[in-house]
């Protein structure tokens, strides 16, 4: 949303950052946190999902060392796993001495599902929005444990949905109407497809008798410390071995190395469906925090908005699906205020990074504000090779 100086929402309630008493948010989370710790040591004192990227690292080091929490973390397995992404997962357990739940769903319900949601609406990565968003509330419904305790909010660090003084907690409704993009598991079973009822029901988010009966509520750490993704990762890097990787479509090396697909084909769907890609989030946020200008985002988001994919013959061959018949399902989700078709399999983007002319900005026209960001590792895999979906420990 813009307001009528053509601000944008996003970089309004990034505003705030810069002018919050942070030490007192702190003050009120400690407060917020401190009657649910286990009385008698006996219980973990909340949930933290994670995985082996994002802010996973920062979310436990805050509830760990900074809150003093005993956390039981849980994640979901997404079966597209890069082996850094699993090498920075059990090394995360290790060194922050946590106890750790998985959850594997039957792959072939996965598969199933992945079918179903990319023709449906374009999503391969339903599933997996599914499972990291419900695996934790069921935890906290199984074990009794009524906190969860999230990193940032999306909806305010990227777009400004909210206000950091709302303090706005996890929700059923958001995670239907943004995660799941307005689909329930549920309303994925139809009699024009083919999921069953033991394809999508660990995906069911509990009812609301059992949330009330354990009183189980989310909060987001965005609300209370100031967030900020770089500084995060590389104080993780120093002090926790945190590892990173170069990707082909963005400059940011530190978010997603997890998963082969989510900067990878997953991001050309949303490149398709929206007219942009994640390197516009990514330059959106480096922009608000000062460290590039405006001209050097636009010139990155040229150099890897439609840079090639990489890993696409592994989710063909993980899915059972030709190339072909792929692409075939991918372009009908092709938004047409961004993608003309010129003949049948050819298309032109009108897209912003499509039309223009960029100057190049040197480091004297442009000093303090070039983009730096480290690359401690490599992806480590081989094109031809299948997904590694389940990980060893390590190391």
């Amino acid at each position: 949303m813009l307001d009528e100086q053509g601000i944008c929402s996003g970089c309004l309630i990034h505003e705030e950052k810069d002018n919050l008493d942070w030490a007192a948010r702190w003050e009120k989370l400690t407060q917020l946190v401190a009657p649910y710790r286990s009385a008698d040591g006996l219980n973990y004192d909340c949930i933290v999902p994670v995985t082996g990227a994002q802010d996973s690292y920062y979310i436990v080091y805050l509830v760990k060392e900074r809150l003093g929490l005993n956390p039981l973390l849980v994640t979901y397995n997404k079966y597209f796993n890069t082996p850094l992404g699993i090498r920075n997962l059990s090394n995360l357990r290790i060194r922050f001495n946590c106890d750790i739940l998985c959850q594997n769903v039957n792959p072939v319900s996965v598969k199933n599902i992945t079918r179903s949601t990319l023709r449906q609406f374009g999503s391969m990565y339903w599933p997996i929005l599914a499972g990291q968003t419900v695996f934790p509330v069921q935890t906290a419904v199984r074990y009794k444990v009524p906190l969860i305790i999230w990193g940032a909010h999306q909806g305010l660090e990227q777009v400004g949905m909210f206000s950091h003084e709302h303090e706005v907690e996890m929700t059923r409704r958001y995670r239907k109407d943004h995660d799941l993009m307005g689909h329930e598991a549920d309303d994925l079973l139809s009699i024009f497809d083919t999921l069953k009822e033991e394809d999508i029901w660990q995906y069911r988010y509990p009812d609301d008798r059992d949330l009330n009966a354990v009183g189980v509520r989310g909060i987001y750490l965005g609300n209370y410390v100031r967030w900020d993704p770089k500084a995060q990762h590389e104080q993780m890097m120093r002090e926790y071995g945190y590892k990173t990787s170069v990707f082909n479509r963005t400059f940011d090396c530190y978010d997603f190395i997890d998963c082969f697909n989510y900067m990878d084909l997953h991001d050309q769907l949303k490149l398709y469906k929206h007219g942009y890609s994640k390197v516009t989030d990514h330059a959106s946020r480096e922009i608000r925090f000062g460290r590039i200008s405006r001209e050097k985002g636009l010139r990155l988001i040229r150099m890897h908005e439609q840079a090639p994919l990489k890993y696409h013959g592994q989710f063909c061959a993980w899915l059972g699906i030709a190339p072909k018949s792929l692409q075939f399902m991918l372009d009908q989700h092709r938004n047409p205020k961004f993608w003309i078709q010129t003949e049948v399999g050819k298309w032109e983007f009108n897209g912003w990074s499509a039309g223009h002319e960029l100057r190049e900005i040197s480091d004297h026209q442009a000093p303090g504000l070039s983009v730096s960001f480290e690359a401690t590792d490599t992806l480590e895999y081989d094109r031809s090779a299948e997904y590694i979906t389940i990980g060893k420990g390590w190391p």
